[in-house]
């Protein structure tokens, strides 16, 4: 089933990512950590779909995305979410298909690169509104520089969630010089007590994967999800 959604507000998180908010369909049902497959409603387009994570709550009454543009050639993307990023109030979007792996299990660790981060914003904030406390759950977050962390002030600010911020390409920064591998990892993660919630690129899952299971970690314990 296709439904049109109208844009209310596009406000800037980062240099590269908005948040977005729309009307929200009565009948749109998904879960948090969920996905929506989206096109634009413009000529030419609504055959480009691409998948985003929505960021707000089932029960709230807007939906909102959290969507980073990529470079109008970037390959993988196809200029779609550059143009997402020029969007204004009023402009439509089509969305179809609810889709995604990641939710919530348990406690854990949760594991980031980049923008996929996105699953875990909806499933932190909704752990936080039925528990009062993210204790016992903690951000293993990857970017390239400090100015692509998305929403960062907003986790440091929830109430017992454990943060681990990491840059790669940005040697002046105090975050940079670490890598999340079977080190890092066995600072953060109880074997056998927390789930390990991983999503990013293809070869990042491969990689945290094996450092996960190298520590001891079960393998039903990693749940893990590819974002482009």
């Amino acid at each position: 089933m296709t439904r049109t959604l109208t844009l209310r507000s596009i406000t800037p998180v980062t240099h590269d990512t908005n948040r977005l908010t729309f009307d929200r369909p009565d009948d749109l049902e998904y879960t948090p950590g969920q996905a929506a497959h989206m096109a634009l409603d413009q000529e030419g387009w609504r055959d480009e779909i691409r998948s985003f994570t929505m960021t707000s709550l089932p029960g709230e009454d807007q939906l909102e995305f959290v969507i980073k543009s990529y470079p109008e050639d970037d390959e993988d993307h196809g200029g779609v979410t550059a143009r997402i990023g020029r969007l204004q109030p009023g402009d439509t979007v089509l969305v179809e298909d609810i889709w995604g792996y990641i939710k919530d299990k348990g406690d854990g660790v949760f594991i980031a690169g980049g923008a996929g981060v996105t699953p875990f914003i909806a499933i932190l904030r909704d752990k936080l509104a039925r528990n009062g406390t993210l204790e016992g759950n903690t951000l293993v977050f990857s970017n390239k520089a400090e100015r692509d962390i998305i929403l960062r002030d907003s986790f440091e600010k929830m109430p017992g969630l454990k943060t681990c911020f990491i840059v790669t390409d940005e040697e002046d920064s105090p975050l940079h010089g670490r890598e999340i591998d079977a080190t890092l990892l066995k600072e953060h993660v109880t074997p056998g007590k927390d789930i390990c919630y991983v999503c990013g690129p293809d070869a990042m899952l491969d990689d945290i994967s094996e450092a996960l299971q190298s520590i001891d970690v079960p393998e039903d314990d990693i749940v893990m999800e590819q974002f482009d």
